[in-house]
């Protein structure tokens, strides 16, 4: 991988963690179109997960502030009771990860099916994305915190969103708003969710040793973090003004047309 393709990925990577739509599709897209084989690189991929990770937590940090200064009062305070909230939404994706790892990850191997297979799996998993923004155009959003079964059930979206084509922001963001959260909570807690996932999954391929085995130059790297940083940056806070203002609805006909011409140019 040269700095050029690092620099497409890392940009791809920041959008599309935070916008609705997939940012695993884009990618698994993205090389499809540029011929580049990085499926095995979890080097690169922790790397642009990280940004990823440091960019919520920069435009995030003030609650995470309040919330960790609450939780260390070791009471069963709103900071605790979040934080408890964050935890089980993690518990099904957490699951996914332990028992049904190897299948999930046949589905971005080069070694399972042919390339046409996939994009047509992207395609159909995008449509459902789709679906489900799409449904958060008649939501009536209460203003009200998320509880614990809701915290449940929006981990469950999680989940699922780790198939290809699924976005996780648009699964979490759009169940939250059909189990009429408030707009500004469903965008929070989809966003500050996703982060004991993604740090535990880096740490446990760091302890695995995974990544000493990977054969990936410094400056892609350095490249490919710095643009997902900077764009997830962006892409974080535009988000949460979209999910404000209610325009999930245009991802939705984005998604469907990403879908329609993978699946056009797949057949």
């Amino acid at each position: 991988m040269d700095w050029l393709e690092a620099l497409i990925l890392g940009i791809i990577q920041g959008l599309t963690e935070f916008l609705p739509v997939s940012s695993s599709g884009h990618l698994e897209i993205s090389k499809a179109i540029l011929g580049v084989e990085i499926e095995d690189n979890l080097t690169f991929n922790i790397v642009v997960h990280a940004a990823t990770v440091c960019s919520t937590i920069i435009v995030f940090r003030k609650d995470l502030r309040a919330l960790f200064s609450g939780f260390f009062e070791i009471k069963w305070n709103f900071e605790t009771q979040y934080i408890s909230k964050i935890i089980l939404s993690s518990i099904p994706v957490i699951f996914v990860g332990l028992f049904l790892k190897s299948q999930v990850e046949s589905l971005f191997s080069s070694d399972t099916g042919d390339q046409r297979s996939k994009l047509l799996f992207i395609a159909f998993m995008l449509f459902i994305t789709a679906l489900l923004l799409a449904f958060t155009y008649y939501a009536k959003p209460k203003n009200k915190s998320i509880s614990f079964l809701h915290a449940f059930i929006i981990g469950l979206a999680q989940a699922f969103a780790v198939l290809p084509g699924i976005s996780r922001s648009g699964a979490t963001i759009a169940t939250a708003l059909l189990l009429k959260n408030s707009r500004e909570d469903a965008a929070r807690f989809s966003f500050l969710m996703v982060l004991l996932p993604i740090l535990g999954k880096a740490g446990m391929d760091l302890i695995s040793g995974k990544m000493n085995s990977e054969a990936i130059h410094i400056f892609p790297l350095i490249v490919g973090f710095s643009s997902a940083f900077i764009v997830g940056l962006l892409a974080c806070k535009l988000m949460i003004r979209i999910v404000k203002n209610s325009k999930l609805i245009y991802f939705a006909i984005y998604c469907a047309l990403v879908a329609g011409l993978t699946l056009f140019f797949s057949i």
